[in-house]
């Protein structure tokens, strides 16, 4: 079998079989076959696209390049819950010990981040004595007792989606619907989920800035996900402003914890529980969407997610103070008001502005290198639909810089005001099953 037959093949519409896609993705990890030819294919499947075979195909091979994470040792069925990114996503630390709070066991898997904050993993170092790195047998042993855990990504996990998207990146393909969506599910299925949860975001503040190109990233990897032999639901969620109030790590640790308790933002709370709803219902633990609910609403009210939460960071030798004393977390040590220069509505927040304002500040990394200032950030006082004064604040931002012109200027220019409302922003646009 040659490379060369292959990109002529795709290149005139044909369909690629299996064996042909498990003989490119192995002979490419395994470096046999070049950085060029492989860049033709990823520009003829630009191009050409895939089939939903195909695309299950070429998920699996990628699946199959690398480690494969085993979670047959704890009990139930276990959902993974996928974002893909935008500003002030603090989902999976919501999602986690509120999901287990009613008895489904969450084996999360997560990265560090590149962007405007950290990820889930820096975030969760806010809290003094985390620990985010655990032996397999130890992840499991939690998981089964605690119904939670949540660890960094290790091992070699898909190698191939590696080294095929540091090519995408510098070849224009990085767009590819096939290619983003078997990269996004190949993690998910290595990572052993029996069922995936995915929130596909669209708006100013996400990959996808489109609606239509967000439902057909969607569909794409819920056929994956299903073809693959896991039950797959992606729910379409706004990201034209950043979601929450809070966007930094210990920040967003902090609006967690309220949201918990059932005092967060409106939009994350009920963005978490349309996203837990569905985990709930997939590990079979509710026989309707409803149901789920309704356990999950039970749970916050009770106190019993806010509990699980304060048994899911000592289980992981975190310091569970914070829980009731958050101001134990990260401190920055100027807060400034960020005052609006009219008075109106707002009718928009760049969500991608903000992003980069608490990047500046050092919320985020540049590199894999670069350390991340835990405690900088911002926290929006106001949102799209909200009604302002002139002189009002806006936002206010967390720092550890005395001087913060730059950043001052990146949030007024992020947020539009007028005299009346003109947009009607939906937070959620679509599920797709």
């Amino acid at each position: 079998m040659r490379m060369v037959d292959l990109i002529a093949k795709k290149r005139d519409g044909e369909t690629l079989t299996k064996n042909e896609i498990d003989f490119m993705i192995a002979s490419y990890t395994k470096e046999e076959i070049p950085d060029y030819q492989m860049s033709a294919m990823a520009m003829t499947l630009y191009f050409q696209g895939m089939t939903t075979e195909e695309r299950v195909d070429l998920t699996m091979a990628m699946v199959e390049s690398g480690d494969q994470v085993d979670l047959s040792d704890i009990e139930g069925i276990k959902v993974d819950k996928h974002s893909t990114g935008g500003v002030g996503d603090t989902t999976t630390l919501i999602l986690a010990p509120l999901v287990a709070s009613v008895g489904v066991p969450v084996a999360k898997m997560s990265g560090r981040g590149l962007g405007h904050t950290g990820g889930t993993i820096d975030k969760l170092e806010s809290i003094k004595g985390f620990q985010v790195e655990l032996t397999a047998e130890k992840f499991n042993k939690l998981v089964n007792e605690q119904k939670v855990a949540v660890v960094g990504q290790s091992g070699n996990l898909t190698p191939a989606d590696k080294k095929l998207y540091g090519l995408r990146d510098v070849t224009a393909t990085v767009n590819s619907i096939p290619l983003i969506a078997s990269s996004i599910m190949s993690k998910k299925i290595a990572s052993g989920a029996d069922a995936i949860v995915l929130d596909v975001k669209t708006g100013s503040g996400a990959f996808m800035k489109n609606l239509d190109d967000a439902k057909e990233l969607a569909k794409a990897m819920v056929d994956i996900g299903n073809g693959a032999g896991r039950e797959t639901i992606a729910v379409i969620s706004d990201m034209n402003q950043p979601l929450g109030y809070a966007v930094g790590n210990a920040l967003e640790i902090k609006e967690a914890m309220e949201t918990l308790r059932g005092n967060g933002p409106e939009d994350l709370y009920e963005l978490c529980l349309t996203l837990g709803s569905q985990m709930v219902y997939l590990a079979k633990q509710a026989s309707s969407i409803e149901e789920a609910r309704q356990k999950l609403e039970d749970a916050i009210h009770s106190g019993k997610a806010i509990e699980k939460f304060k048994t899911f960071v000592a289980s992981q030798g975190g310091d569970t103070s914070v829980v009731d004393e958050p101001d134990k977390l990260p401190q920055a040590k100027y807060v400034v008001d960020i005052r609006a220069t009219q008075s109106g509505i707002v009718n928009e927040i760049i969500a991608d502005e903000i992003g980069i304002a608490a990047s500046m500040l050092g919320a985020g990394r540049l590199t894999k290198e670069s350390e991340i200032d835990l405690a900088v950030g911002v926290v929006l006082e106001k949102k799209i639909g909200d009604q302002v004064s002139e002189g009002e604040t806006l936002v206010k931002v967390y720092s550890n810089q005395e001087e913060i012109t730059e950043v001052e200027e990146k949030i007024i220019q992020a947020y539009t005001i007028n005299p009346e409302k003109t947009t009607n922003n939906k937070l959620i646009y679509d599920i797709i099953q």
